[in-house]
């Protein structure tokens, strides 16, 4: 019993060990959970129907763009403005694929292979023009080159030997086939949605005899910004009402946020711009004694690399290309400033020369020097004895085909190497028909000019170009400054208040998306970015560097605008509503002027404006000189008979009016009835035309890619 007594006197305390250990027990799954949701968060990219989008899943779309990307802008590297475009093309193609797809299940809507089948023998769809299987020739799409590719690809995995080359063009193939599926896909559906908008004759007649008619008016007019705003009353109950009516002219699909920011760019100080003219009177100093300036350019790090190659003014930036006609060759110019930069130019020569030449090769290898030589003499002798060009190539296992080189093929190079500067310039000044031996190592060009267009002037020019550069101390002093400013400055508030007294501009931006890359266009800001859509309203940022590190950036976050109706409390809102409920008062107002009058000249009485508006049709909007256009005038004055003078006043955007209907007159127009069908189709198409944005509303559609890429 005293055993027993003694646990009952523990029972507060196990009850309190058994509790906490429940709670530990439930705490841990439940721990276990959000992580589990946090680290799905982490991973999905968005969301699109309810369905995630991982960022794995994302990265592969986006590599598969970027080869074709690559492929049709014929580079190996993106600027980050070009992968800024390809993850929007990735994401919004696929958003679009998921909701037409989603769409088409709904109704059975499909595309076969067969369908596929016969868009490759028509090769007619655009997309088929980018594939690689295009006929050089026709400039159309080969589906006899798609299919022999495809047999020989079929071979090579069977061989188990696929090259590189063929699996690159099977990659890129099926990237095209599934865009054209889906395309047909969106067509498919586009079409069915389009076929459901109909006109008809009788509201086609309708119309003609509309646009026919042409009225002459004499107007008089009372503008709205002829009463003073202290003339009406506006009450919180007004702004309401009219908010109800308009609201849904403010909604946003997606959360957006209002910021304000300071951006500090760096700039060069005075020591750092006398520092580079210092640097500059030597560069001018040894480009003037060079004879060939390759090293001096090269080590100067010039902005402008030297080819050493003739080449048109469009290569030269303006400012350069504008003093090269003025110049001598051999001669070194002043050194001289512009945009931001200092400039000097030695013109190495200046010669008339074709633009484009048209040349071809054969290529002559062999285990030995002197076998080379053996082998390029006896086809020289061929070719200059009447031998066809072509013919001998092709013993060879050469095409030998004619091809041209424009100057803007290589001028734009950054580098080049000095074989293809060696055979640039043999090709520049070769006579037509002439045949030159070009060597190289393990390799001779038999090369043949056999065509030249268009006789240019032609530069070769060394430009040492640099722009002005601030130094790490000057960087230092700006970020020291700015970074006390920013340590002492924690609120919105303070940044209002203080910002100008230390040199510094608030600059602000509405209504920011996750869809943005960069916050307020500065580049290199995805972490302020990330730090925007995790803050507060109110909440100021750390110092960011970024934009090149040459900015540094604070960014407070003044407002979130959240998905769905702008509230009435919102600035542009309530600026919107409140110059509306102005308009209905000032017309409520000038309409009660103008009850009982009986013609224009009682009109005039009573103050209003006399114009004489000709060419009035129910078509097209009224334009009241000086005041504006009026689409309300057009449907009073073709519903008043001619003669008659208007029932009652007519609200207009700027004022309110009333009229006498002159004269009528019946033009000579079309009376096409099947065409006014058609254009009264493609109007209503038009005025549904935002249908998609309403599918993309619905499909609720989550954009988390700025936080991975």
């Amino acid at each position: 019993m005293a055993a027993i007594g003694k646990i009952r006197s523990w029972g507060p305390i196990l009850v309190a060990v058994i509790g906490f250990a429940l709670f530990a027990f439930i705490a841990g799954d439940l721990a276990k959970s959000c992580e589990a949701l946090r680290n799905e968060k982490v991973n999905q990219v968005g969301k699109v129907l309810g369905e995630k989008v991982s960022t794995q899943e994302f990265q592969e779309m986006m590599t598969e763009y970027q080869e074709v990307y690559k492929l049709q802008m014929g580079t190996e590297n993106l600027s980050t403005d070009q992968m800024n475009q390809v993850k929007d093309m990735v994401w919004q193609s696929y958003i679009q694929n998921k909701i037409v797809e989603a769409e088409c299940e709904k109704l059975g809507i499909t595309v076969t292979n067969k369908e596929l089948e016969n868009m490759y023998e028509k090769g007619t769809n655009p997309l088929l023009l980018q594939t690689p299987f295009v006929n050089q020739q026709t400039g159309r799409f080969d589906v006899n080159s798609l299919r022999e590719f495809l047999s020989r690809y079929k071979t090579e995995e069977k061989s188990g030997r696929i090259s590189e080359q063929s699996q690159q063009l099977k990659k890129l193939w099926l990237f095209f086939e599934k865009s054209i599926r889906q395309q047909l896909l969106a067509q498919k559906y586009q079409n069915l949605f389009t076929q459901c908008i109909l006109s008809n004759p009788v509201e086609a007649k309708m119309a003609i005899e509309e646009a026919n008619q042409e009225s002459l008016v004499d107007l008089a007019t009372l503008t709205y910004a002829s009463v003073a705003d202290d003339k009406v009353e506006v009450s919180e109950a007004d702004l309401k009402a009219k908010y109800e009516e308009v609201k849904d002219l403010f909604v946003d699909i997606t959360e957006s946020r209002d910021i304000k920011y300071v951006d500090v760019l760096v700039e060069p100080s005075m020591d750092d711009r006398r520092a580079l003219q210092e640097q500059f009177d030597t560069y001018r100093a040894d480009l003037a004694a060079a004879d060939d300036p390759t090293d001096v350019v090269r080590k100067s790090t010039s902005a402008i690399p030297y080819l050493g190659l003739p080449v048109l003014k469009t290569a030269f930036p303006y400012d350069v290309a504008n003093r090269l006609d003025s110049m001598a060759v051999g001669q070194t110019s002043i050194v001289f400033e512009s945009n931001k930069a200092l400039n000097i130019i030695k013109l190495m020569a200046k010669q008339q020369l074709p633009d484009s030449i048209e040349y071809r090769q054969i290529y002559v290898t062999a285990d030995t020097p002197e076998a080379i030589q053996t082998k390029t003499d006896s086809i020289v002798n061929a070719v200059k004895a009447g031998g066809d060009f072509e013919t001998i190539a092709k013993v060879y296992g050469q095409d030998g085909q004619k091809r041209w080189v424009t100057t803007r093929d290589y001028q734009n190079a950054n580098s080049m190497d000095s074989d293809s500067k060696k055979l640039i310039r043999d090709l520049n000044t070769m006579a037509v028909n002439e045949i030159r031996t070009i060597s190289q190592p393990n390799v001779t060009l038999i090369t043949q000019v056999t065509g030249h267009k268009a006789t240019t002037t032609k530069y070769t020019a060394a430009v040492i170009r640099k722009n002005y550069e601030f130094s790490n101390d000057t960087y230092r002093t700006a970020y020291n400054k700015f970074s006390s400013f920013v340590s002492a400055n924690k609120t919105l508030a303070d940044i209002d208040e203080n910002a100008q007294k230390e040199g510094y501009t608030v600059r602000e931006r509405k209504n920011i998306a996750t869809s943005e890359h960069t916050v307020a266009g500065i580049a290199d800001t995805r972490d302020a970015l990330k730090w925007l859509f995790d803050a507060k309203e109110n909440e100021v940022s750390p110092l960011y560097e970024c934009g090149n590190n040459s900015h540094l950036l604070v960014v407070a976050l003044e407002k979130v605008n959240k998905a769905g109706y702008r509230p009435l409390t919102d600035t542009q809102v309530l600026d919107y509503v409140k110059a509306e409920v102005l308009k209905d008062k000032k017309a409520a107002y000038l309409m009660a002027q103008l009850d009982g009058v009986k013609s224009v000249a009682d009109a005039k009485a009573k103050g209003a404006v006399n114009d004489s508006i000709k060419q009035v049709t129910f078509q097209a909007a009224t334009y009241v000189p000086s005041v504006g256009s009026e689409p309300a005038l057009s449907g009073a004055v073709a519903a008043t008979e001619k003669g008659a003078f208007s029932a009652k006043p007519v609200k207009g955007n700027n004022g309110v009016y009333v009229f006498q209907v002159v004269d009528r007159t019946a033009l000579e127009k079309s009376t096409d009835v099947k065409a006014q069908e058609q254009t009264l189709r493609q109007r209503a198409l038009q005025s549904v035309g935002s249908f998609f944005n309403d599918l993309y509303v619905n499909a609720k559609v989550v954009d988390n890619r700025y936080l991975f890429f």
